[in-house]
């Protein structure tokens, strides 16, 4: 039954791929529409006869079964958004290709082309297009868009959903999806129009406003967004790519008018926090590099933005800036956006959560007697949240440290190694050594893309998803 839900999920593939198959037969190019029509018709087989058995019924899943549900639909999605690349002709292998598209959905900015420029226009689509409907998360649209599944929808946004506690914004979950995606949708609009006041045109304007919202950073251009050498262009960016990493269960409650929510949210303000120091130490820095406090703050707002929503784009080579700044974009690596956003990484939350029962504990020093708890947005926490949080970490610091070892041991230098698979677990894209600023994955074994892959898409998936399938008593229950 599961399997067949499954199928029926990867129905979503279909409203995906019509854009990008329809500019396909504007171009007339018979390579380019069977990238797109193969896909769509094994989408379409798997598909329609799983959606016509389950037409008429309720099904009401648990958490378990929604664990199961959504990695199988992720690796699904990523599986045929690989078919374009691979079946257009242009010499990209079955490998590379996975790994392109597992980069799309997993919204890593992360990528094996070094001329993106030499690839067709729908092609290029595609991979923003991957970016996007990645970001807000394939299970999160495919609840809001097909209530008719009768799935209990609430367990699969909490296998899919980045952050250690989900919520509710109305009393049913398709229309929290539909609200949340209706947000997506403004501000990717907003965005767009931003981007062609700003002198994009229009093709590079909506691709780009795909992958800033989405936090996934490529560009249809080589130099990404330093190829237009515009201020405003880069300010826009700088402020979507923060927003995209704010919680967006945020901006529904602002709409609503509890504005309170905002200042009040734990998160929100250490977020903030956290970018305003880390940008003005980066362009306090900088400043002997670029002879100026303007162009010092330009580039070091933006890049400490980029790494810390996870975005990695580049409009610089922060390889050549002094080692202190490049140590503060190392250290936001390791710490991602807000729960609840398009971003990867810990997350914010997770590192305030450490933070206050640290603090507890040196209280607890003092006052062996005293009771403490962790207080969130002016609440007290519950308990069972720190234990979690101390999970997930370690867990994020193995997988990191599992993933170096398989990638050094195939040959790559150690610390590209470690900066790699910081990188792919925390959906950033770049990082430093190989894969710095004008480095690509496409130097790493195929084996070890195979890795990758898997990798970001656990990382997008905030990793229990995937390893709870692991696990002996899942199977046993």
């Amino acid at each position: 039954m599961l399997l067949r839900i499954s199928a029926l999920t990867l129905g979503i593939a279909v409203p995906m791929m019509l854009p990008a198959f329809g500019m396909a037969l504007v171009s007339g190019e018979f390579l380019l529409i069977r990238a797109f029509a193969i896909p769509l018709g094994i989408t379409l087989a798997c598909a329609l006869p799983a959606f016509w058995a389950y037409k008429k019924t309720r099904f009401q899943f648990g958490q378990q079964d929604g664990f199961f549900l959504v990695f199988l639909t992720w690796i699904g999605i990523s599986l045929l958004g690989a078919f374009p690349y691979y079946l257009a002709g242009q010499g990209i292998s079955f490998t590379d290709a996975v790994f392109e598209s597992a980069c799309g959905f997993a919204t890593t900015g992360a990528s094996t082309f070094s001329d993106v420029e030499r690839l067709p226009y729908v092609l290029l689509f595609w991979r923003s297009t991957t970016h996007w409907f990645g970001g807000m998360g394939i299970i999160l649209l495919t609840v809001a868009l097909m209530p008719l599944m009768g799935v209990g929808g609430f367990q699969l946004i909490k296998a899919e959903t980045p952050g250690p506690e989900k919520e509710k914004i109305t009393p049913k979950i398709t229309a929290t999806a539909k609200i949340l995606w209706l947000v997506y949708c403004g501000l990717t609009l907003i965005l767009f129009l931003l981007y062609l006041l700003g002198g994009m045109s229009g093709f590079d304007a909506i691709c780009h406003a795909f992958t800033t919202m989405a936090t996934g950073g490529v560009s249809t251009k080589n130099k990404g967004l330093s190829f237009y050498d515009s201020p405003f262009i880069d300010l826009i960016s700088t402020v979507f790519m923060l927003l995209a990493g704010l919680n967006f269960n945020l901006y529904v409650r602002v709409l609503t008018g509890t504005f309170k929510d905002l200042w009040h949210n734990s998160e929100a303000r250490a977020y903030l926090l956290i970018f305003s120091i880390a940008s003005g130490l980066i362009t306090l820095s900088l400043v002997q590099v670029y002879g100026s406090v303007g162009r010092a703050a330009r580039y070091g707002v933006y890049q400490t933005a980029s790494i810390l929503s996870t975005t990695g784009a580049v409009i610089t080579d922060y390889a050549a800036w002094p080692s202190f700044a490049q140590g503060i974009l190392f250290i936001l690596m390791f710490i991602g956006g807000c729960s609840g956003s398009t971003a990867g990484g810990i997350k914010v939350i997770r590192h305030v959560v450490l933070w206050k029962q640290a603090g507890n504990e040196l209280r607890r020093l003092i006052y062996p007697q005293g009771v403490f708890s962790v207080q969130l947005n002016r609440k007290v926490g519950r308990k069972d949240v720190v234990y979690g949080v101390a999970g997930f970490g370690f867990l994020y610091l193995m997988v990191i440290a599992a993933t170096t070892l398989m990638t050094a041991a195939s040959g790559i230098e150690l610390s590209s190694a470690f900066s790699a698979a910081i990188s792919v677990t925390g959906n950033i894209g770049v990082g430093f050594g190989v894969i710095g600023p004008c480095g690509t994955y496409g130097a790493f074994p195929d084996h070890i893309k195979w890795i990758f892959s898997l990798v970001m898409i656990a990382g997008r998936l905030e990793l229990w998803t995937v390893f709870v399938l692991f696990s002996p008593e899942y199977w046993r229950r």
